[in-house]
């Protein structure tokens, strides 16, 4: 037992080079580590992103996996001791009774060449990068309810701007009839008028159905019913697309090879390294023990009486000789699993970047869009005040009113829409950034 793994034949391993360009990532402090319950200044979002991890199926298949890869890993490891079975039997015959106790250890295998503890070591990659995968899976849940809880906060802001809408163009039908019966204006403009407000009916009738699929989704993703008191309110819908910290500008390469996917990835690597040792010591000679001890006796008042005792021990060693050259494709296929897992992580390395840099690339423009936004808004409104003015003073035609309403409409949805991916784009960062450096997506948490 004691030349056990005294050589190992599994290459040593080296972590690759990151497969990304060296320049293109700026440098961000510490400040940037956030864990998850960090990122929001609302409590309602806080508690969405727990009930869904305390209750979701995705995440709880997630965790099962890690509990099953932990067995795996237990049984193989087991391998590395011997195996010890009791025994107890008792006959008769025509010689007289028989009675007799024994512990054997059945072909233990002396692991001298480390095929056991690569076939461990394999195991044990395996349950970290399952348990790797698990928290990925936990970081885009929390990014994943984050989105659909704002996305249902936009969807009620665009519903109380439909509304408003509405609102607005019945005042202007009703202006619009009022002219029209003192023969001011044509019948195409009173027509173009009740077009305008059948037209915002129909778009306010279509967002209760929309709201529905929001709490749909959500509800989905947290695994349970949403209690009212976490839904997002139709009179916060502007101040709940402001929920969310701000993240750096910049992150340093060395968050990339934090995160879930690329540390899972660079486990399979470590695991093909010890697979190859394995197969590599299966070409070997193999050394196994079997040894028993008992005692045994005609009579069961005599089984412990001194010369009852027995013992056997024997070693045996069985070698490859001809197998058809299966052991030899046995290494090259874990040799080839090898490079497969080396493309495998240079690729999910060079994902990470790409994922990362693109959210930076958006987030250096939003400012700028949202600025440019905010003004387009301000002048569309002027544009609507200026064409109501005219037209009630007799200016303009009824179409300009409509032309400026319809400016205006698009102007505030536009905003919604870029004030909702503002924030969409800072989960993005959290997400790909790996949950943030210094994390606690723990689902105890």
């Amino acid at each position: 037992m004691a030349m056990a793994g005294c050589v190992n034949l599994a290459p040593d391993y080296v972590r690759p080079d990151a497969a990304v360009p060296h320049a293109g990532t700026a440098a961000a402090s510490d400040s940037a580590a956030l864990a998850w319950r960090s990122m929001f200044t609302d409590s309602r979002v806080r508690d969405t992103v727990a009930l869904a991890l305390a209750n979701n199926r995705d995440l709880r298949v997630a965790a099962l996996n890690v509990e099953r890869s932990r067995a795996a890993f237990t049984q193989t490891d087991a391998q590395r001791l011997p195996a010890v079975n009791a025994g107890a039997s008792a006959s008769r015959s025509r010689a007289g009774p028989s009675v007799s106790l024994q512990l054997a250890m059945s072909s233990f295998e002396l692991d001298v060449f480390s095929r056991v503890r690569n076939l461990s070591a394999s195991a044990q990659e395996a349950l970290w990068a399952t348990d790797e995968t698990r928290r990925s899976v936990q970081i885009s849940l929390v990014a994943e309810v984050t989105s659909a809880w704002l996305t249902w906060a936009a969807d009620l802001q665009r519903q109380a701007l439909a509304q408003q809408t509405l609102a607005s163009q019945e005042r202007s039908l009703a202006l619009t009839e009022r002219r029209h019966a003192a023969g001011a204006i044509s019948g195409l403009a009173l027509a173009q008028a009740q077009t305008a407000v059948e037209s915002a009916r129909a778009d306010v009738a279509t967002w209760p159905a929309t709201l529905e699929q929001d709490r749909h989704a959500l509800e989905l993703l947290t695994g349970a019913a949403l209690p009212a008191a976490l839904e997002p309110r139709a009179e916060d819908a502007e101040r709940d697309l402001t929920l969310l910290v701000d993240l750096p500008s910049g992150v340093p390469s060395a968050v990339l090879l934090r995160r879930p996917d690329v540390v899972a990835a660079e486990h399979s690597l470590i695991a093909s390294h010890a697979d190859i040792g394995a197969a590599r010591a299966a070409r070997f000679p193999t050394i196994s023990l079997t040894a028993s001890a008992g005692r045994g006796s005609s009579a069961l008042s005599d089984l412990f009486k001194s010369g009852s005792g027995s013992w056997s021990y024997g070693p045996s060693i069985s070698m490859p000789v001809f197998d058809g050259g299966a052991s030899r494709a046995a290494v090259r296929q874990a040799e080839v699993s090898r490079e497969i897992a080396l493309a495998t992580y240079d690729k999910t390395v060079q994902t990470a970047f790409r994922e990362v840099a693109d959210a930076l690339s958006v987030r250096a423009t939003l400012d700028e869009r949202l600025a440019s936004q905010r003004n387009l808004l301000a002048a569309t409104e002027r544009q609507l005040r200026l064409a109501e003015a005219q037209y009630r003073a007799g200016g303009s035609t009824q179409l300009d009113v409509l032309d400026a309403q319809r400016s205006l409409y698009s102007a505030q949805q536009s905003l919604i829409t870029l004030r909702l991916s503002e924030q969409l784009n800072r989960i993005t960062l959290y997400k790909v950034m790996g949950g943030g450096w210094n994390d606690d997506n723990n689902t105890s948490s």
